[in-house]
C-alpha cells in the first residue's frame, strides 16, 4: 500500500455548501460545485511496491557478501574446495616420473651420474630437475614416494595440481642449490626436499589451528611420524662418496631436505593468507 495522506490532506471544504469532501475529487456530490480543474495525481502504488520488493533483495545480497567475508577469514589455507573431487593428477605425475626413473636407473646403471648431483654441475643444470626423481635405495624411494603420494594428493586437494607442481620443484631445486653452495663435492639424490616441502604446506594450517587452539581437520600426529622418518633418512643411509656412486647409488641430502621443509611451511602460510583474501 502506498504512503496515507496526512491529517491536513484526509477532506477539503467546498466553498459552495461547506461541506467535506474527498481530497481527490473535482466536483462537490452535495452540491455539483466543481472543487478544480484536474484529478489530483494518486501514489504510483506499483513503483512503490517494486522498490519495497527490491530493499530485501539487495539487504540479502549484501549479506551473503558479509557472509562470504567471514568464511573467508575463517579458511586459513584449507583451499576453497574446488579441487576436493579431481583426481591427483600432478601427484600422478610426480610418483611415475621417480618410478619411470628408477627402471631407467636399473637399465643403464653407466648413466646414473648424468641424472644426479655428483660434484659440481659443470653447466648441466637439468640435473637440478633430474636428480630428484632418482633413487637408487629400495628404502628410500618407498618412504619419500609415500610422503609425496599422500601429502601431495591432499595438497592437491587444497590447491590445485599447479601450486603442487610449482612447490616440488621449487623445494627441489633450491635445496640442490644449497647442497651445491654448501659442499665442494655434493652428492645428493631422490625427492626427500620436495616430499617435505608438500607436507609442511599441508601441515602448516593445521599447525596454526593447533597453536591458537581452534580446531583443525588434519592428523598431526601421523604427519609427524612421516616427517620424522624423511628427514631420518639420510643419517639412516650409508654415508657414500663420489668414488663409490657407481656401485651404491643413493645420497639422500638432510641440507637439502631441510631447505624443502622451510620453503614448505613458508608456502602453506602464504597459501593461508592468499585463500583469505580471494573468498
Amino acid at each position: 500500500m502506498g504512503p496515507m495522506p496526512s491529517g491536513a490532506d484526509l477532506f477539503v471544504v467546498c466553498k459552495q455548501c461547506g461541506s467535506e469532501v474527498s481530497p481527490y475529487v473535482t466536483e462537490c456530490p452535495y452540491c455539483g460545485h466543481r472543487l478544480r480543474r484536474r484529478a489530483p495525481k494518486l501514489p504510483r502504488m506499483q513503483a512503490q511496491e517494486r522498490a519495497a520488493a527490491a530493499r530485501p533483495r539487495l539487504s540479502a545480497l549484501i549479506g551473503r557478501r558479509q557472509r562470504r567475508g567471514r568464511l573467508a577469514v575463517v579458511d586459513h589455507g584449507y583451499g576453497s574446495g574446488r579441487w576436493e573431487a579431481t583426481r591427483p593428477y600432478a601427484t600422478i605425475l610426480l610418483v611415475a616420473l621417480a618410478v619411470a626413473a628408477w627402471v631407467l636407473w636399473h637399465a643403464w646403471p653407466d648413466e646414473q651420474p648424468e641424472l644426479v648431483i655428483a660434484g659440481p654441475l659443470h653447466g648441466e643444470w637439468w640435473r637440478l630437475l633430474s636428480y630428484s626423481f632418482v633413487y637408487g635405495n629400495g628404502v628410500y624411494a618407498f618412504i619419500t614416494l609415500v610422503a609425496i603420494a599422500i601429502f601431495g594428493w591432499l595438497l592437491e586437494r587444497r590447491h590445485g595440481p599447479v601450486v603442487v607442481v610449482a612447490l616440488y620443484l621449487a623445494a627441489t631445486i633450491a635445496g640442490g642449490l644449497v647442497a651445491l653452495a654448501v659442499y665442494s663435492h655434493p652428492l645428493v639424490t631422490g625427492g626427500n626436499a620436495g616430499a617435505l616441502a608438500l607436507l609442511a604446506a599441508w601441515a602448516a594450517p593445521d599447525v596454526r589451528a593447533a597453536r591458537t587452539g581452534a580446531p583443525y581437520e588434519g592428523d598431526l600426529l601421523g604427519t609427524g611420524v612421516v616427517a620424522g622418518l624423511v628427514i631420518a633418512l639420510p643419517f639412516a643411509l650409508q654415508p657414500i662418496g663420489v668414488e663409490e656412486f657407481h656401485l651404491i647409488g643413493s645420497a639422500a641430502s638432510w641440507l637439502a631436505g631441510l631447505c624443502g621443509g622451510v620453503i614448505g611451511l613458508l608456502a602453506g602460510t602464504g597459501l593461508g593468507g592468499r585463500s583469505a583474501l580471494a573468498e
